[in-house]
């Protein structure tokens, strides 16, 4: 399935600040938190995540990678340290309407997060919510089915839906809002093969149309398609940077296609370190053999 992202929204990802000083989105400065009368989750967190930029964060479960993620919408707020979006602590209640409009969850179980009757009246919700005219809320409304190709799901209630039809229509939900950056609490954890490369479609359409991602993730395939991996244990940083450098910390489970392309190599194959794209490396194997 190919998705068609190019939507009529109110503005186009990635088109801030054109300087060659990239924008910040998120900041956390000695972020810690802790769950009432319990031990740290987070601890001191420090890190920066750029506008555009598609982060995806790892970890263990306990590690505090999803609690982590519900900071950066102000679901939850620092028990010590700061937490800033767009600048603004999420501390202060103030700030807070903003920065839930500007930065869109979509968590694990989609049928909780479901509130209208209808896929539209579910997608209409969020947009209702900001103030819209009935005119933008039906094109917002509009271009998202199209964009998840659920038109023919718009009257059927969301909570009959397939698992991949409810990922979808719960990202539709937040994409209809058109925020800046939208995190994802691995979102295809419960699905199928068939139902997961649906969502991953979707979310390869939103990273192509320039659009903020941060993908909380258990899966290593995922760690392909990241410009930046942060990964969580027990609370703290352990590793932040490329691809390339997680690969070469030699501390982490590794995408099955790097295991087999380092087994090739091992094996006497010559296959470029540099190769991280499933097509590149099935293109290049297919060489090696052929040659």
């Amino acid at each position: 399935m190919k998705t068609d992202l190019n939507l009529p929204l109110s503005h186009e990802a990635g088109s801030g600040d054109s300087s060659n000083e990239r924008s910040v989105l998120f900041e956390a400065a000695d972020l810690s938190f802790s769950y009432p009368g319990g031990s740290p989750v987070l601890k001191n967190i420090n890190l920066k995540i750029y506008k555009g930029d598609f982060t995806i964060i790892v970890g263990l479960n306990g590690s505090g990678k999803s609690t982590f993620a519900y900071h950066l919408n102000g679901l939850y707020r620092p028990t010590s340290g700061k937490m800033t979006v767009l600048g603004k602590d999420t501390k202060e209640r103030k700030h807070l309407s903003q920065i839930r409009r500007e930065v869109g969850i979509v968590f694990q179980n989609p049928y909780t997060q479901f509130v209208g009757n209808t896929v539209e009246e579910d997608i209409a919700f969020g947009p209702e919510n900001l103030g819209l005219s009935r005119e933008e809320i039906k094109k917002r409304v509009s271009a998202v089915l199209k964009a998840v190709s659920l038109e023919d799901r718009a009257y059927q209630d969301p909570s009959s839906l397939s698992g991949g039809e409810a990922q979808a229509t719960a990202i539709a939900g937040v994409l209809a809002m058109d925020p800046e950056c939208i995190v994802l609490d691995e979102v295809t954890s419960m699905l199928d093969i068939e139902a997961e490369d649906r969502v991953l479609d979707l979310i390869d359409g939103l990273r192509a149309r320039g659009k903020t991602l941060v993908y909380i993730s258990h899966n290593p395939k995922d760690l392909l398609k990241a410009d930046r991996i942060i990964v969580f244990d027990k609370g703290e940083i352990s590793f932040d940077g490329g691809l390339c450098g997680y690969i070469a910390s030699g501390k982490y489970r590794l995408p099955d296609m790097i295991e087999l392309l380092r087994h090739l190599r091992e094996n006497g194959m010559d296959i470029s370190e540099t190769i991280s794209d499933p097509k590149e490396a099935a293109d290049e194997i297919l060489k090696q053999i052929r040659s």
